[in-house]
C-alpha cells in the first residue's frame, strides 16, 4: 500500500515564524529525487529554494501558491513507496473488472427476462371511448405532427374543430394584430421581406428613413448590429457606423471603469521591513548629522582603478570608495559598530564588520551584508559589492546574506536625490546615505570653481553615539572622499 510522507515548513532563517508558498516546481504525480528543488518560499528576509527531503512520487500539495503558511505546518505529500500502490492498484483494477464484466452480464439477462415478461403481460382495461392500446413488439410507433417551434410534439389526430363566430374580444385581438402587423411592417420593410419567425435568413432590421441614412452615407446595413427595439437598425447605429454626423452628436462607447482603489496583501519582505523600520525609529533615538562633500578626486580615482589589472572584470563606482572610507571610520571609532542588548542592559561593541548595503528590490527593500568587511582588500571589496548587487537584483539573497549586519550604507544617489534621514537597521547603530554627485559651485584653493559634490546623511543610535562621535565619524569619511590618500594615512 501507498506510504505518505509529509514535508512540514522548516525554519530557514534565525527565528521564522513564517512564510510565502512563492511557486512549486513539482504537482501531485511528479516522481522527486532526494534535495530535488521542488518549492520557493518567501520568508520575512529572503526567497528561499527548498529541496525535497523525500524520494517518491508527490501525492498532494498541501498550501497553494500565494499562502502564507506557518512554520511547521505540513506543505506537500509524497508517497515513499509508490511501488506497492500501484501492484494493489492494478490487482484492484483486475477485480474491478472481473466484477463489472459479471454483473454486465447478470444485468443482460434480467434485461432479456424483462422483455420477454412484458410481451405476457396483458394490457390493462381501456377507457370508455378510447381506442385500444398495442403492447410489446407490435404497438405502432405515434406520428410526429407539424408543430410550432417552440411547442414540442402533439400526438393524436389532426381534425379541426369547427370555427366560431368571432365575438367582440377576438375583434378586439385582431385589431390589435393588425395594428402589431403595421408597425412590423415598418420595421422590416415592404411586404414580401425575409421576417426572422420564417426558416430564412431574417433581413435587416430598419425603418425606411434609416435604410435611406444608410444608402446615401454608403453603409452596408447587414454589417451592423441594432442597437433599437427587437436588434433593429437605429438613425444612430449608421451615424456610428459611417464616422458620425457634425448636425448631431456621435455616442461614444463605454469605456470600462478602472478601480479607484487597489488592495495589496502586506507579506513577505514589505511585512518584515515594516516591522523592522516601525520598531527601530520608535525604540532607538535617531540623530541625523548632514555634510556636503568635494568628490572630485575621488571620481578621478574611480577612473584610474577601471583601468588597472586587479580591477579587471569589474564594475568600480564610487560607492567602492564610500565603503573604504566608512570601515576606516569605524576602526577610528569603534562604537559607531555597536549595539544596544536591552535585555542585558550592555552596549556590544564588534571588532568585525560586516557591511550592509541598502538594495531596492522588485521585492521590497532589503539589506544583504559583505562579512567581515574589514578584512578585504580594495579588489576584493569591489567584487564583493558587485556580487552583493547582483544576488539582490536576483532575488538570491538568502538569509545568511541578510543577517548578521553590523553597519549600513543606502545609497540614495541613484534615485537622484541628494540626502536623507535614514532609519537605523534594527540591531546597529549607525546608517551612512551617499547623496549623488554632481556638479556644483565650490570653493577649491581659494577659488570658486565647479566641481563633482555630494551629501553624506549618518543617523546614529543617541543611545549609544554622542553627537560629537558621531560628527567625528562623518567627518572623517568626508575627509576620506576628498582627498583618497587619508584612506591610506589612516588604516
Amino acid at each position: 500500500m501507498a506510504e505518505l510522507r509529509q514535508f512540514r515548513l522548516p525554519d530557514v532563517g534565525e527565528g521564522l515564524t513564517e512564510a510565502d508558498i512563492v511557486k512549486w516546481h513539482v504537482k501531485p504525480g511528479d516522481r522527486v529525487t532526494v534535495n530535488q528543488i521542488i518549492v520557493e518560499i518567501e520568508t520575512a528576509k529572503a526567497v528561499v529554494e527548498l529541496p525535497s527531503p523525500y524520494e517518491g512520487v508527490v501525492a498532494e500539495l498541501l498550501v497553494a501558491e500565494g499562502v502564507t503558511a506557518d512554520v511547521g505546518t505540513p506543505i506537500i505529500s509524497v508517497d515513499v513507496n509508490p511501488g506497492a500502490g500501484r501492484a494493489a492498484a492494478d490487482q484492484g483494477a483486475e477485480g474491478a473488472a472481473d466484477h463489472n464484466a459479471e454483473g454486465a452480464a447478470d444485468q443482460g439477462e434480467a434485461a432479456t427476462a424483462d422483455a420477454l415478461a412484458e410481451d405476457l403481460v396483458p394490457p390493462p382495461p381501456a377507457e370508455a371511448g378510447a381506442e385500444p392500446r398495442m403492447h410489446g413488439a407490435l404497438a405502432p410507433k405515434p406520428e410526429r405532427q407539424a408543430v410550432l417551434v417552440g411547442y414540442g410534439v402533439k400526438l393524436g389526430s389532426t381534425k379541426r374543430r369547427a370555427r366560431k363566430a368571432p365575438g367582440p374580444d377576438a375583434r378586439a385581438a385582431a385589431a390589435s394584430a393588425a395594428s402589431t402587423t403595421t408597425t412590423r411592417t415598418e420595421i422590416y420593410g415592404a411586404a414580401g421581406a425575409s421576417r426572422p419567425d420564417r426558416g430564412e435568413r431574417p433581413a435587416v432590421l430598419a425603418k425606411p428613413p434609416v435604410r435611406k441614412l444608410a444608402r446615401d452615407r454608403g453603409v452596408d446595413m447587414s454589417a451592423l448590429e441594432g442597437t433599437g427595439p427587437g436588434g433593429s437598425i437605429t438613425r444612430d447605429d449608421v451615424l456610428s457606423a459611417a464616422g458620425g454626423d457634425a448636425g448631431r452628436p456621435v455616442q461614444l462607447a463605454a469605456v470600462a471603469s478602472v478601480p479607484r482603489e487597489e488592495r495589496i496583501p502586506i507579506r513577505g519582505v514589505r511585512k518584515h521591513t515594516a516591522a523592522a523600520v516601525t520598531a527601530s525609529a520608535f525604540t532607538a533615538p535617531h540623530v541625523t548629522t548632514f555634510l556636503q562633500v568635494d568628490m572630485t578626486e575621488t571620481m578621478a580615482a574611480t577612473a584610474r582603478l577601471r583601468s588597472l589589472p586587479d580591477f579587471g572584470g569589474v564594475r568600480v563606482s564610487p560607492l567602492l570608495f564610500v565603503a573604504r572610507a566608512l570601515l576606516v571610520a569605524a576602526a577610528r571609532q569603534p562604537m559607531i559598530n555597536s549595539s544596544w542588548d536591552e535585555a542585558a542592559q550592555e552596549i556590544v561593541v564588534r571588532h568585525y564588520v560586516n557591511l550592509g548595503i541598502a538594495a531596492a528590490t522588485d521585492r521590497g527593500l532589503i539589506v544583504p551584508n559583505i562579512k567581515d568587511a574589514q578584512a578585504l582588500s580594495l579588489p576584493a571589496l569591489a567584487r564583493a559589492l558587485q556580487d552583493l548587487a547582483e544576488t539582490a537584483r536576483a532575488g538570491k539573497a538568502t538569509p545568511a546574506d541578510l543577517t548578521g549586519g553590523t553597519i549600513t550604507i543606502t545609497n540614495v544617489g541613484v534615485f537622484g536625490v541628494d540626502a536623507g534621514t535614514p532609519i537605523l537597521t534594527p540591531g546597529e547603530a549607525a546608517i551612512l546615505a551617499f547623496g549623488q554627485v554632481k556638479e556644483a559651485p565650490w570653493v577649491h584653493a581659494g577659488q570658486l570653481a565647479v566641481r563633482k559634490v555630494a551629501t553624506l546623511a549618518l543617523s546614529f543610535d543617541h543611545r549609544i553615539v554622542d553627537g560629537d562621535m558621531g560628527s567625528a565619524v562623518l567627518r572623517d569619511t568626508g575627509a576620506m572622499l576628498t582627498d583618497p590618500l587619508n584612506m591610506l594615512a589612516w588604516s
